[in-house]
């Protein structure tokens, strides 16, 4: 346990360095009028901070700044979500007012909003990613080498699909390829699809079809959702305004990620209901573990589920933040409720 004087003065690091990115030393501590400690105390209790792991000195002559251990402390036992300024939350429930003729409409309004008041890098994702399974895929055949393709879904959803059938594909092969599909695919999430199409599943296509490639590339087009029923991705440059981030490789491999829709969706997989904040390596990915993610889910009715989360640098305003995204996805929530009702 720390003491109330070590509370104190890491409460007040943690919230120096995010707002103005400079390592904090103790006369700038001891300036604050709710910091009644003379600077060399202040000086002591940082030394044993940063021996307990919870600060780090950058440069031998610097100030300290939060190690990760510090900034998680920080969000468990000290901050509260900020409340929001009146302004603010009219502008957000005046957006969510508007009527949405689409699930997606809604989903890129929630980014766009969450992107301009966060200055963060906004992720979405669509309320079937984790829990909609498929339940089976039919096929019909139009004119010359069109067809109609569709997919159901155990939440009832139905997706028709108008592709093109290769010449080199016969319908028995179209057969043979829906029958694979529904004995060994069936009961597979929405999330998980592409995984397999690529892994096991290929594998069963080449051994009892021919013309694989073609049939593949087929596959792919009817099965893997389309981008807007996946994941939103909005303010991904809004990363780069950030000073941690000057670093060129740094930020390319950060970007690389962000371009890989099944590692982004699966950064979120399996993470329960919600707000939560995962810091820096608690991310367990290396792209990203210089950068925190606060993630809330939204009901999204008939059951289902989705998410949201906001990307920055681990120096992240998580008060702000937390509050921000807990009015917005109870906003969201009830535009989906309202979608319902009015469906």
């Amino acid at each position: 346990m720390l003491s109330e004087r070590k509370k104190a003065i890491l409460q007040a690091i943690v919230e120096n360095y995010i707002r103005d990115a400079e390592p904090v030393g103790s006369r700038k501590i001891a300036k604050q009028a709710d910091i009644p400690f003379s600077p060399a105390t202040i000086r002591n209790e940082m030394s044993d901070l940063e021996e307990m792991g919870f600060l780090v000195q950058p440069h031998a002559s610097a100030g300290r700044i939060p190690s990760q251990k510090g900034y998680r402390y920080y969000v468990d036992h000290m901050m509260q979500p900020q409340e929001i300024k009146a302004e603010e939350l009219e502008n957000i429930r005046v957006l969510f007012q508007k009527h949405y003729l689409e699930f997606d409409q809604a989903i890129r309004q929630t980014a766009h909003i969450l992107s301009e008041l966060t200055h963060y890098t906004v992720i979405v994702l669509g309320p079937e990613i984790f829990q909609t399974q498929l339940r089976y895929l039919q096929i019909i055949p139009l004119e010359g080498r069109k067809a109609v393709a569709i997919l159901v879904t155990d939440t009832g959803k139905v997706e028709n699909r108008l592709v093109d059938i290769p010449e080199s594909v016969s319908t028995e092969q179209i057969e043979r390829l829906v029958q694979m599909v529904n004995e060994r695919l069936r009961g597979t999430t929405i999330a998980e699809l592409q995984a397999k199409l690529f892994t096991e599943f290929a594998d069963a296509m080449k051994r009892n079809l021919t013309h694989y490639e073609e049939i593949q590339r087929l596959i792919s087009q009817l099965l893997i959702p389309k981008q807007e029923d996946r994941l939103i991705l909005e303010g991904k440059s809004q990363i780069l305004t950030q000073p941690e981030f000057r670093d060129v490789d740094k930020v390319r491999n950060l970007l690389e990620l962000l371009d890989e829709d099944e590692k982004v969706i699966r950064l979120f997989h399996g993470k329960g209901k919600g707000v939560l904040v995962r810091i820096g390596k608690e991310n367990n990915h290396e792209s990203i573990e210089d950068c925190s993610i606060v993630s809330a889910t939204y009901e999204a009715g008939n059951n289902a589920v989705g998410t949201i989360g906001i990307l920055g640098p681990v120096r992240m305003d998580y008060s702000r933040v937390m509050g921000i995204l807990k009015i917005i996805s109870l906003e969201l929530s009830d535009v989906f409720s309202r979608f319902y009702k009015s469906g």
